[in-house]
């Protein structure tokens, strides 16, 4: 198999955290936000393994892929506070931020669209923003899941982004997801270049 659980050790060492963003709860799983998440539990779906072990205020996953082992995380703090996670985590395994990949909505690509980046501002992402706070870095690789544009600039968009996908929407989110999975393959082999080079749209 590609894809295996491990035996879980707090004396781990990982060679890449990944960390989906959203926010906890019901209420938010299937909105723009939680594009993040959406994505993390496809990728443990389709691979056949969850992320449920509580730990670091984050839900977190051990697995290896393709040799490489992985810690995969969807932090519990809500989206604001995704960095003490993230912190917390990447302290205690001596993770470096290069080492990071971190799976986030945005508002700026199109439904369907992502876009992959090794490094970069928050770009207006209070997640994003709260992890370069607390790593004390953007040295982050980054796969970013298009959620759509506010319908109209008055829009609020703090109600925009926790707004639920439309049936259609999801079937198109699905599709974005399915590429960022492969991407995500490519990149914990060290192959980000491959990665931009296919899936960045």
């Amino acid at each position: 198999m590609i894809f295996k659980k491990t035996v879980q050790s707090d004396s781990a060492t990982y060679e890449y955290m990944i960390v989906g963003l959203g926010n906890p709860g019901k209420k938010y799983e299937f909105t723009r936000h939680n594009a993040g998440f959406l994505c993390a539990d496809l990728f443990a779906e389709k691979n056949s393994f969850k992320i449920d072990r509580l730990k670091f205020k984050a839900l977190l996953a051990d697995v290896k892929i393709k040799d490489h082992r992985c810690l995969f995380m969807k932090p519990q703090t809500f989206m604001n506070l995704s960095g003490e996670a993230v912190r917390e985590a990447a302290s205690f395994y001596k993770i470096p931020p290069e080492k990071i990949v971190v799976v986030f909505d945005d508002v700026s690509l199109d439904i369907g669209r992502m876009r992959i980046r090794r490094k970069g501002s928050d770009g207006g992402h209070n997640g994003i923003k709260s992890i370069i706070y607390h790593l004390s870095s953007n040295e982050f690789p980054r796969i970013k899941i298009g959620v759509g544009q506010k319908p109209h600039p008055d829009y609020d968009l703090a109600d925009w982004v926790l707004k639920p996908f439309s049936n259609s929407e999801l079937k198109d989110l699905r599709s974005c997801c399915d590429n960022a999975c492969s991407a995500l393959e490519l990149i914990i082999e060290g192959k980000i270049d491959d990665a931009m080079s296919k899936y960045n749209s």
